[in-house]
């Protein structure tokens, strides 16, 4: 049966999200005016989830190579760095967030299975995942449909995957109401010289098609993820992947296992764009072409058009070039673990993508044309300073009483955004198949044993988007800075960055501002702490266009950091040891509480400028801390962010069931001094025994420190004042947030 299909002019373009300009390069490009098929296969990858058409100019310029990255950024499925003993870690973040605010449960679930391929694509086995939650208030019932949806979707595909979610992030503000974000984060490892590249290489070769069957779930993903949201875009849901993490874990042993056989030339994952991205990108990478026969693609739904097979993100499959030759050893392995092996075309050397359906050629396109790099469109958009920031300039804080400092503190730890996520993490299987994670005793960042080693990774995700919307760059800098002091409090050292860019409409100049400043903010911060960008995700559209307004998401570009602890006695964690120990504050003293929790929640000013912050102090703390964890001169450290000191030292606290007695330095304002997150700042705790060493070693690298306190035993004191005991503070803390998640 031969497939009749639609006229094309520009109209039909701008019905797929092409522009004019685009339209009339694609017809210089082919020399004709492309046919529907041809122009569905340009609309998707030249869409800006595919192409970064509005980032890739900024994105080039930060820091893409150095330190242990064995792979410079672009060049593979995922970052690639060198943790020694002739292993590599591989890892990658990306969001699936459109998605998950209209179907939450699919959209979260096959963003990690998504996530995870990307990891074994490259030959490495997944062993930890962590995420970055974005929602609106969990009061309103929608929200906590979604929150659940969200949270039963990864823990569900992570569990029955067989890889355990370590660690993450939630937080809760009104910007994210109508369009909440899923960031999903993946950690591997593989032996150096054991991985596989996004290649296809060798004319004649064959093609082969593997995993699950092609259906009509997904068509038009990648363009779907390349608009903003609106009240209609339920109807979109077709655009939503379904996944199988049962089939997932098939794949991943059965990738695995085809790699060993030395058959494979390259492999890619089909995720935005499915069969069209991985042909064209693997292509494009070696200069090559391919001949594809859709009529050889197994498929789930009968009479699929070309377009369809093509543009399908049906999730579980991959695209796999083998040596000639060698075909039969890679079809007995999915044989045997029951799985699709398609040989559906071969490589060529005519540097061009031919697609065939029922014996005609639908399609016929050069390679490079599609890819980011190559033909993609690139822009630079105008931008401009954003009005809001006239109103956090003229920001001034209302006094506060001394007498309402308990209550306050209440209010804080009470916060959906400060509160135990444990309704979040209770839901993850944070053991499952490893066995080998820490997680009995919390520290900044997680750290994950390595096995038949004695080095850990340290990995973690940051960032906090109210910063970033008060000053894009400097928000974008402690994004960085955080990730970097949880990895050095944790015992590690960092090595390597990997990021997802949650942005609103790259069209509108004030969010195109935050943009382009907080690439700056992160490339500045990236080259100091010599942590270069193995890549990661550009999510644009984070916004809702409802009747009578625009809402861009607060700009989000998470962090996610992976570092290296060498030694196990290395690994350092946050809760109080020993009564009696002392308790340093490093860091130089609050001037005041901006964009703090305190300010936003308590005191309802949600304009306000940046914490303070100053990179060379801040990197100067980090390498003193490597220097304590060492020389092993502390028992505890812990970060100071979201909730202040107050937050800091009643989270030691609760971890160790210890209470602490400290004062406040004399002409401090006390809620300042509780309450700001101010940057660069650690609490630490010393055994009186090694409390000399240690402010030694400080006052040489010229560190600032307060001595606060001791810890106690089960009271926590504040300049003699009883605030409770360890277990009253405890019972607000993990009870608050699952309060309002269980109606």
């Amino acid at each position: 049966m031969q497939e009749t299909e639609q006229a094309v002019d520009f109209k039909v373009a701008a019905q797929l999200g092409l522009n004019k300009d685009e339209f009339d390069k694609i017809c210089s490009v082919l020399g004709r005016v492309p046919n529907f098929t041809e122009v569905s296969v340009y609309s998707v990858m030249w869409s800006e989830h595919c192409s970064y058409k509005n980032s890739i100019k900024y994105l080039k310029t930060l820091p893409r190579d150095g330190g242990r990255l064995l792979v410079a950024a672009g060049e593979e499925n995922a970052g690639l760095i060198d943790i020694g003993d002739g292993i590599a870690c591989a890892f990658k973040i990306e969001s699936h967030n459109h998605p998950s605010a209209i179907e939450p449960y699919q959209g979260a679930a096959t963003g990690v299975g998504g996530i995870h391929r990307d990891i074994f694509t490259m030959g490495a086995r997944p062993i930890a995942a962590l995420n970055s939650l974005r929602f609106g208030d969990p009061n309103v019932p929608h929200m906590r449909h979604l929150i659940k949806g969200v949270v039963s979707g990864i823990g569900d595909y992570g569990n029955c995957l067989g890889v355990p979610t370590v660690g993450g992030e939630v937080y809760f503000d009104p910007c994210y109401q109508q369009n909440i974000l899923v960031n999903a984060m993946s950690v591997g490892i593989v032996k150096i010289g054991e991985t596989i590249s996004a290649c296809a290489d060798g004319p004649g070769n064959p093609v082969f098609i593997v995993g699950s069957a092609t259906g009509r779930d997904g068509i038009h993903g990648a363009t779907f993820a390349s608009a903003d949201l609106t009240e209609n875009s339920a109807e979109d849901l077709p655009a939503v992947q379904v996944g199988d993490p049962f089939q997932e874990k098939l794949l991943l042993e059965a990738t695995l296992e085809i790699i060993k056989t030395g058959a494979v030339v390259g492999m890619q994952d089909m995720g935005a764009a499915g069969i069209t991205c991985s042909t064209s990108e693997m292509s494009a990478k070696s200069g090559t072409g391919m001949i594809i026969n859709l009529d050889l693609v197994p498929t789930r739904q009968q009479n699929m058009h070309a377009w369809e097979i093509l543009l399908s993100e049906s999730q579980e499959r991959m695209l796999v070039v083998v040596k000639k030759g060698r075909e039969k050893e890679i079809e007995a392995i999915f044989d045997k673990w029951d799985l699709e092996c398609a040989r559906i075309g071969e490589v060529t050397d005519s540097g061009r993508l031919e697609y065939f359906r029922h014996g005609t050629k639908v399609a016929d396109v050069p390679a490079f044309s599609l890819v980011l790099g190559g033909g993609a469109p690139v822009y630079d958009r105008e931008y401009t300073r954003p009005a809001y920031m006239d109103d956090i300039k003229a920001f001034t804080a209302p006094a506060v009483a001394d007498a309402e400092l308990i209550t306050i503190a209440k209010k804080i730890i009470g916060s959906p955004n400060i509160a135990s996520k444990r309704w979040v993490y209770e839901q993850y299987d944070h053991t499952v198949r490893t066995g080998n994670t820490n997680t009995n005793d919390p520290s900044d960042a997680t750290i994950v044993r390595l096995k038949n080693s004695d080095k850990s990774l340290a990995v973690t995700v940051d960032c906090n988007s109210s910063y970033v919307h008060a000053d894009p760059y400097t928000g974008a800098m402690i994004a960085v800075s955080e990730a970097a002091r949880n990895i050095r409090c944790s015992g590690g050292l960092p090595l390597g960055v990997t990021n997802c860019l949650n942005f609103g409409n790259p069209y509108n100049p004030e969010v195109y501002y935050q943009f382009v400043h907080a690439i700056k903010g992160m490339g500045d911060a990236c080259r100091k702490y010599g942590t270069p960008v193995t890549g990661g995700n550009v999510s644009f559209y984070n916004q809702s266009v409802l009747k009578d307004r625009t809402e861009p998401v607060f700009p989000t570009p998470t962090i996610g950091m992976v570092g290296l602890v060498e030694k196990k006695e290395h690994a350092t964690t946050l809760s109080f040891k020993q009564e009696g120990n002392l308790i340093l504050l490093l860091g130089v003293l609050p001037k005041n509480a901006h964009s703090s929790v305190y300010v936003r929640e308590v005191l309802g000013q949600r304009l306000t400028p940046c914490p303070e912050f100053n990179l060379e102090q801040e990197y100067a703390l980090h390498e003193v801390m490597t220097q304590l964890i060492t020389n092993g001169l502390i028992s505890s450290a812990h970060d100071i962010s979201e909730g202040g000191l107050f937050t800091t030292l009643t989270e030691s606290a609760m971890a160790g069931a210890l209470g602490y007695d400290v004062s406040i330095p004399a002409d401090t304002a006390k809620d300042v001094f509780l309450f700001s997150e101010s940057q660069g700042r650690v609490v630490i705790s010393v055994h009186k025994e090694k409390l000399t060493m240690a402010e030694a070693l400080l006052a040489k690298q010229a560190i600032p420190l307060v001595r606060l306190g001791s810890v106690a035993d089960t009271v926590m004191k504040i300049d003699g004042q009883d605030y409770g005991t360890v277990a009253d503070w405890r019972m607000i803390y993990q009870n608050a947030l699952s309060n309002i998640l269980e109606q």
